[in-house]
Parts: structure tokens; C-alpha cells; sequence
């Protein structure tokens, strides 16, 4: 039997997706489709325990190690390896163990909040990976990305160590500083990352109206709350009024599988799939609306960030309720997990995949993701890596940095007239035009405190919803055919 108590309905949260239901640097695990006993993948079958000659092989090893290992062992660290390693042996980053510590903060996590950097993670190919980061968390306000690989953290390398061990590196109290490196896409050298750590909220959603009638709704996660929360807001905006829906899931890692399927229904007309769930024997069990469509139109948000519970909300809405899906390709989570606690019957507790999950018509997304109908890329300066500090950038030099410090400069508007990482004369005046209106002596080099000047400047303008290109083109479209169904009336 499926675990059908508090725990077994865990929010989100991996990368990270979470969500991802993957162990995130939250420092529980999310476990997507944890709410599989409430109807789909509700079976998972017993199997029968070791062989005799399996269970004397591990007994002795274990008693070759206690008997001859130099130095005194923990008997109980030497258990919990064992069962790390069956699992890192599935091959499957979605699939781990979590002693009884990890187990506890898994609980904990249930209510809503936690200390940490906030950010989804999960484990691939011995590498720590970003799903996405949490919204408002210091993790996205230090500018960590979807798909970045944490390489250190403090000085202490990640590489090789078990997802568990790696997340408990990344955590610590509020307050404390994690220096992380990171090795992102495009950047032929690891970005510094300094990330004071600080109690992170899950709210995870927020409603706007916008101009002539438009509603958005963020979902930043789909935890315990989230599909009530979700029907509340949509209320509201609906009582205001509202001709057409943006529903924004950008960076949301994924979460509880009952809660998203509350929240498709109430766009998917009765009778249509939500979301199909395969098991080993390739059996399908469907999960159907019970909802009914809306009268105005809506368009769904999504990024690379966007991962599990998201994938599955935007491939039943576009397949099932046609909603266009606008911005980029999703992360690509396809599985299925489900925890296994009290089994173990010592705290410690057991995620598992236990199926994958198809959309409506039956295309499985796993490591490919869901194309948008509508691609809208944000500006570069978006995704602008940070520079580094321990060295001045000044006239004549040439490095990754200063064409960082050139993106930096073109988002802010002073023009620098180049982004190849040239520094110019053009870019000398750029960087004197910044630090006047910064009120920085006006050198045109740039220092660490221009530097930093510069990034929290861009921060504000990423936050800016004015510049934020695929929250303005969902608008517009949105807009579109609010005049069509206009039109036609």
C-alpha cells in the first residue's frame, strides 16, 4: 500500500524540479505523485526480501569491514550505505534514500517554510543540478538559474558525493553565507555565487489583474495548499471581471499529483484526460476531469524551469482544454515517485519512482520537455553571469567578465555599443555614465563595489515586469483573443 498519511502528500519541492519531486536544498524532498494512493498508480506490488545466498553475501561484508577496517566503524553508517548505494545503482536521480535526520526536515517541511538558499535540486549523473529556484528566495535573488550545476559549496567540492550529503553541504542557519560555484551553460568558467542563507516562504500563489481584463496567476509550486489557494484567486479575478487567464508556471519544479489535478479541472471539460500514469507492466490508469471548461481564453506560461507537476498542468491544458503554452521548452520530468516510510520502520525513509506519466495523448515528455506554442526567449541580460570581484575591469582588457559587465550595462541603457567582451572606450564611457547616476567616483573602471552596484541595478530591472518579454507576449496574445471571442459574439 501506498503511504497515505501527512508526509505521503509532501509539497514540492525539487528541482529540481522538485519537485521533482527530488530532494531539494530545501532540505526535504518534494515527492511528485506521492498522492498516487488517491487513484492513480495505486498499486505498488511486494516483493520478497534477500535470498540466502544474497543476505550472506552483505553479512559478510559487513563482517569483513567491522573485523578488519583500521579504524572503528559506525555499523549504522555502513547500513545506511548499503541502501544508497541500491539506490544510486537504480541509475535513477528521482529515486533516493533519506536517513532518519533527512526523513525529519522531509516532515518539517510540511509546513510551509524552511532556512536554506531556496532552490529545487536534483542529482544527475553524480552532478548536483538546479531545477529552478524559489520565488523570492535568496537563491533567485542572487540570480541561480534552472540547469546550473553546483559544483562547490564553501570550498568544499560536490562532486561524486550522494544527493542527500550534497544538500546538507548546501543548507545551514539563517544568516550564514554559502559560496557556491557554479557551472552554467555558455560560461567557459565556474560563476562565484555568495548566497547569505535566510528563512524562505512557500506561497506559492499570486494573482494579478492586469489592463482590459487580463488576470495572471503565478504558481511558484504545488504544495498541500496550493489547488485551494488557486481556486480562491481565480475566484477573485473572475469576480473582477476577468476576459482571458495567464497562468505563469515558469520556474515551478512540480509538487503533490492530486493538487494539480484539482487545479486542471477547472479548465478541462468533464470526461477529458488530465494525465495518463504507466507502470512496469504498462498498464495505464487515466485520470479524467470531472471540471468543466472556461468561457475565456487562457495561455500557460513555462520556462526550462518549468518541471513535473508544471509539464503535466500545461500538457492538459493545451491538449485537453486548448490553451496555447508560451515561453520556452519545459525541464523534462516524466516520473512518478512515491515514499516509503514506516517500512523501513527506523524513520529512515525510501523515495521511489514507481511509474511515468504520459500527457493526454499519450506523449511521454521524460528529458525532452514540452515545445510552447509560441517561443519567446527573455533578453540576455536575464541570464547575464555575474562578475567577478577579486578583479578591476578596465580599458583595453578582454575577458567573459567585462562582456558580462557590457549585458549588464546595455539592460541598465548605457549603451556600452558592444557585447563581445571588449573593453573599449565606448564601454569606459558606459561604465562613467553608471557610476554618476550611482554616485560612485567615475573612474570607468570597474571595481568590486561598481560591480556590485551594477547587479543589484539589474535585479530591479529583471524584477520589472515591464521588461519581462514572455509575461508581455502571454499578455498580448491573451488580449488577442479576448477580441476575437469578441468578435464572434
Amino acid at each position: 500500500m501506498l503511504k497515505k498519511s501527512t508526509a505521503a502528500f509532501m509539497i514540492v519541492a525539487a528541482l529540481l524540479c522538485g519537485s521533482l519531486l527530488t530532494l531539494g536544498v530545501t532540505g526535504y524532498v518534494q515527492v511528485f505523485g506521492q498522492a498516487a494512493g488517491e487513484g492513480l498508480a495505486a498499486s505498488v506490488r511486494p516483493t520478497g526480501g534477500l535470498e540466502d545466498k544474497e543476505s550472506q553475501k552483505l553479512g559478510t561484508a559487513l563482517s569483513l569491514i567491522e573485523g578488519n577496517y583500521y579504524e572503528t566503524v559506525d555499523r549504522e553508517k555502513l547500513i545506511d550505505g548499503a541502501v544508497n548505494g541500491m539506490m544510486e545503482a537504480l541509475g535513477d536521480p528521482y529515486s533516493n534514500y533519506m536517513g532518519k535526520e533527512t526523513a525529519e526536515k522531509f516532515e518539517e517541511s510540511i509546513e510551509g517554510s524552511f532556512s536554506g538558499i531556496g532552490a529545487e535540486v536534483s542529482s544527475d549523473n553524480g552532478k548536483v543540478v538546479v531545477v529552478s529556484p524559489i520565488k523570492g528566495s535568496p537563491a533567485e535573488k542572487a540570480g541561480i538559474q534552472a540547469k546550473d550545476v553546483i559544483l562547490s559549496v564553501n570550498g568544499e567540492s560536490l562532486e561524486g558525493l550522494e544527493l542527500n550529503a550534497a544538500v546538507a553541504k548546501i543548507r545551514g542557519p539563517k544568516g550564514s553565507e554559502a559560496t557556491l560555484q557554479i557551472q552554467r551553460a555558455g560560461s567557459a568558467v565556474p560563476l562565484k555565487f555568495v548566497i547569505t542563507r535566510a528563512d524562505v516562504k512557500l506561497e506559492t500563489v499570486y494573482a494579478t489583474m492586469e489592463k482590459n481584463g487580463v488576470g495572471v496567476i503565478e504558481v511558484t509550486q504545488f504544495s498541500m495548499n496550493t489547488a485551494e489557494r488557486f481556486k480562491t484567486e481565480l475566484a477573485n479575478l473572475e469576480k473582477q471581471g476577468m476576459k482571458g487567464l495567464v497562468l505563469d508556471v515558469r520556474n515551478d519544479p512540480g509538487g503533490v499529483l492530486q493538487r494539480v489535478i484539482e487545479m486542471a479541472e477547472q479548465f478541462v471539460p468533464s470526461g477529458k484526460t488530465i494525465v495518463q500514469v504507466e507502470n512496469k507492466d504498462k498498464t495505464r490508469e487515466v485520470s479524467t476531469s470531472k471540471g468543466s471548461s472556461k468561457k475565456y481564453p487562457v495561455v500557460v506560461l513555462m520556462n526550462k524551469g518549468s518541471a513535473s507537476a508544471s509539464e503535466i498542468l500545461a500538457g492538459a491544458l493545451q491538449q485537453s482544454a486548448g490553451a496555447k503554452l508560451i515561453g520556452e521548452n519545459s525541464f523534462g520530468k516524466g516520473t512518478v515517485q512515491t515514499s516509503f516510510e514506516k517500512e523501513l520502520g527506523d524513520g529512515s525513509l525510501l523515495k521511489i519512482t514507481i511509474a511515468k506519466w504520459l500527457t493526454p495523448d499519450g506523449t511521454w515528455i521524460h528529458g525532452k520537455g514540452i515545445k510552447p506554442d509560441i517561443a519567446v526567449s527573455q533578453p540576455d541580460y536575464f541570464s547575464v553571469a555575474p562578475i567577478n570581484k577579486s578583479v578591476a575591469l578596465q580599458y583595453n582588457m578582454n575577458s567573459s567578465d567585462v562582456k558580462s559587465a557590457q549585458t549588464m550595462l546595455e539592460g541598465l541603457g548605457y549603451k556600452p555599443g558592444r557585447k563581445d567582451g571588449y573593453f573599449d572606450a565606448g564601454t569606459k564611457e558606459a561604465v562613467k555614465k553608471f557610476q554618476s547616476t550611482a554616485k560612485l567616483k567615475s573612474t570607468g573602471v570597474i571595481d568590486a563595489k561598481t560591480a556590485e552596484a551594477m547587479e543589484l541595478a539589474l535585479i530591479k530591472v529583471i524584477q520589472d515586469p515591464v521588461n519581462d518579454n514572455q509575461r508581455n507576449k502571454a499578455i498580448e496574445e491573451i488580449q488577442k483573443e479576448i477580441k476575437a471571442t469578441a468578435s464572434k459574439k
